[in-house]
Parts: structure tokens; C-alpha cells; sequence
């Protein structure tokens, strides 16, 4: 157990190094989004299946346009879905839509735009074609067999919609952690309550129910618990049985905070306690088997920004995804800020780009209890420790909210 305060970067190695990936299972293609793959995935089928049309128009032989101008007369349709009843015959031309089999003999496609027709059922050709031009071949995308995704690829529309266009009906992903929440402190009444003398709403159970979700977890909010020693060591131990527990609150060194010595008590092992960064620095981490637990501090902000640093990126460690640290992008301040000698910090801020940049600027109130000034921030910037100040225009790092 460690009392002095470490790192921002080393805690968060030692978050990593304790989130190794869940088991996987089996997923339908209609629940993949948002999830990660265990496996690679191969494709059932070529894609396309079949050479296809790339334009509205007619298919051709292009040999019968080489003296062109040149009218054809025309074969019937190609429908999708209905492929053409025969290959088609030298001399002749077959009407043809987007996406739709080119028929046996044709290798050619003419826009419609490039097309006149008279009256009688015949195709005006202005310039002659060459052979495959307009059509999609058999197995250009991806050939049957061939891998469509990597292991560890995580899921976006895009990557749902290749799955589904080469065949594939279900895939392997890693389990989505489950995680419970747990909120503690005897002043916390639930929104809508009448709040008596030294009572607030309690607020970090939502936030962080919602920061869970969006990292793909499967969340369960365990009901808030008083500063009493019994209930919270009992809370904690139904906690426990989650692949992660995070709690909020209890975790400094008050007289009522009581859940770093209630979880030594439950076996678990602390790995970090107290780390160099502002807001959150009573951020506690330790293990019991294959359970992460968090203890972020009570303060909305601290919990906000805690969870943000280290509590998300052990969620997408658990889930397989291949770097799953916090991505600061490039960023240039809009207005100077201080720096603390001790600790780095992360401000709320706006952004905005201008000309090609990011610029942010650091919205009012700035403590960590002031959560409706923190809602109208977009982004954390990170301020590395050190003395004096950052002007404006200093280069920072960004992370989206």
C-alpha cells in the first residue's frame, strides 16, 4: 500500500497492466455495435457475389460500340434480384440498373446520361466503351474466406455494415464488463427529495452510470449506502462480485471515509492511492482476482475526471480494444492559465477551430464540487505541472467529452 502520490502516467501503466481482456462470446450481427472482436472475422461469401452493375444504363458487349456512334436495340431488363434469363447476344443491348448482375456475354455498362433512344426500342451509343467499364467485379471488395476485420477491431457502423454485406451472421467478441456502481456518504438524498439541513442530491450515480454505458459496460447501481462501517463494508462486498466495482466517495481520510479500510478488509489489494492530478487526487485502484476496483472521490468533478483518466481506460482494456488510453489531440490555449507546482491539472474547457487549430478556453469555476459549471465544457485540457504560467497560445493536450 502506498501513501505518496504518483503519477498520472504511472497510475494509469498500473491500471493497464491489471485489465487483461474478458472472455468472449458469441454475438449476433444486430447487437455488434459498440463491441470488440475476439476472433477475426472472414467474409461467407465474394463481395460482390456477382459482377455487377456500377451505373444505371445499358450492359453491352463493348465490341459491338467500337463503331460507334452506333444504335443497338434493346434485349429487355435486368431487374435486382432477377438476373437476366440468358447471356446476352452479340448486337444487342439490355437495359441494366445500380448493383444489378451483368449479364452472361455483356462487359460493358453505358450511363443512361451518355444514351439516346428512339421510339422503337433502340439505344443511341455516341462513343465506344472499353471492356469492364462500369461494372463492379466478382470478389472486388473481398474474396470468400478472406479476413474482413482483425481480432480486437472495435465495432462502428462501418465496420457492422462490412460484416453483414460479406455474409457474416454472428461474430466473437470480448464480454462487456459488468460493473457496479456504488455511491456512499449519509448526506446524499436522491433528486426529487426534500433535502433536510446539511443534505445534497446525489448526482455521481448518474454521471456515472452514463460515462459506464458509453464505454460498453453492463452497469448495476447498487444502492446508496451511510457512513456506517457495517453497510458499507457489506455494500462493497456485493460489489465485489462484478468484474469491476467503482465507488464514489469515502476514499480520503476523513473520519467517515470508510471504504479503502473496508476493502483491505474484503482481500482486496491496493495498488495506487492518491495521485499527482487535479481534480481527483484521493483517486484509489486495487484488486481482488480478476475484480478492479475504483474509489474516486466524492466530488462530481473529481469523479467526472477520474473516471475519464483511468476508470475508462481499464473498461476498453477489458474489452480487447487496442490502445485504450485516454487520446488527447492536439490543442492551443486561448487565454493563459497557471500552472500548479505539484500536481497536473485538467481544466473544463470549450473548444472551438479556428483556421485549422483547436482552440480552447477554460470555462469559470473550476472547482471540483462545481458540476453545473463543468456541464458546459466540452473537452479536459491537460496542464502539465510546473511553475508560473501558460500563455495563450501555448500548445496543450485536448480530451473530448
Amino acid at each position: 500500500m502506498t501513501a505518496t502520490l504518483i503519477s498520472f502516467a504511472d497510475a494509469q501503466r498500473l491500471v493497464l497492466e491489471h485489465a487483461k481482456p474478458l472472455g468472449a462470446e458469441r454475438v449476433p450481427i444486430e447487437r455488434a455495435a459498440g463491441r470488440v472482436l475476439a476472433e477475426p472475422a472472414s467474409a461467407a461469401v465474394d463481395l460482390p457475389p456477382f459482377a455487377s452493375s456500377a451505373m444505371d444504363g445499358i450492359a453491352v458487349r463493348a465490341a459491338d460500340t467500337a463503331g460507334a456512334p452506333v444504335t443497338l436495340p434493346l434485349a429487355g431488363e435486368v431487374a435486382a434480384g432477377n438476373p437476366a434469363a440468358g447471356p446476352l447476344a452479340a448486337g444487342q443491348a439490355i437495359r441494366i440498373s445500380t448493383g444489378v448482375v451483368v449479364p452472361e456475354g455483356a462487359d460493358a455498362v453505358i450511363p443512361v446520361e451518355l444514351l439516346t433512344e428512339s421510339d422503337d426500342g433502340r439505344a443511341g451509343i455516341a462513343e465506344p466503351v472499353q471492356p469492364g467499364a462500369n461494372v463492379r467485379d466478382r470478389g472486388g471488395d473481398i474474396r470468400a474466406g478472406e479476413t474482413v476485420l482483425e481480432s480486437w477491431t472495435a465495432l462502428g457502423p462501418a465496420q457492422v455494415g462490412a460484416l453483414a454485406a460479406a455474409g457474416v451472421a454472428e461474430v466473437r467478441c470480448t464480454r462487456r464488463p459488468r460493473v457496479a456502481i456504488l455511491v456512499t456518504g449519509s448526506e446524499l438524498r436522491p433528486p426529487g427529495d426534500e433535502l433536510g439541513p446539511g443534505e445534497i442530491y446525489e448526482s455521481n450515480t448518474f454521471s456515472l452510470a452514463a460515462q459506464l454505458e458509453d464505454a460498453g459496460a453492463l452497469v448495476d447501481r447498487l444502492p446508496d449506502v451511510e457512513d456506517d462501517e457495517v453497510a458499507t463494508r457489506a455494500a462493497l462486498a456485493r460489489g465485489l462480485e462484478f468484474d469491476v466495482l467503482v465507488t464514489s466517495g469515502g476514499v480520503s481520510v476523513g473520519p467517515y471515509d470508510l471504504v479503502r479500510r473496508a476493502l483491505a478488509e474484503l482481500g482486496v489489494e491496493e495498488v495506487f492511492w492518491r495521485v499527482a492530478v487535479k481534480p481527483g487526487k484521493p483517486i484509489a485502484f486495487g484488486v481482488r482476482a480478476r475484480t478492479l476496483v475504483f474509489g474516486l472521490p466524492g466530488n462530481p468533478v473529481s469523479s467526472l475526471v477520474g473516471f475519464e483518466l483511468f476508470v475508462r481506460p481499464a473498461l476498453l482494456a477489458l474489452q480487447g480494444v487496442a490502445d485504450p488510453r485516454p487520446p488527447f489531440r492536439p490543442a492551443v490555449l486561448a487565454s493563459p492559465v497557471r500552472r500548479g507546482a505539484g500536481r497536473d491539472e485538467l481544466l473544463r474547457a470549450r473548444s472551438r477551430v479556428d483556421g485549422g487549430t483547436v482552440l480552447v478556453e477554460p470555462v469559470g469555476g473550476q472547482a471540483s464540487h462545481m458540476i453545473v459549471r463543468a456541464a458546459e465544457a466540452d473537452c479536459l485540457v491537460l496542464v502539465p505541472r510546473g511553475d508560473g504560467e501558460l500563455p495563450a497560445g501555448a500548445s496543450v493536450g485536448c480530451l473530448a467529452l
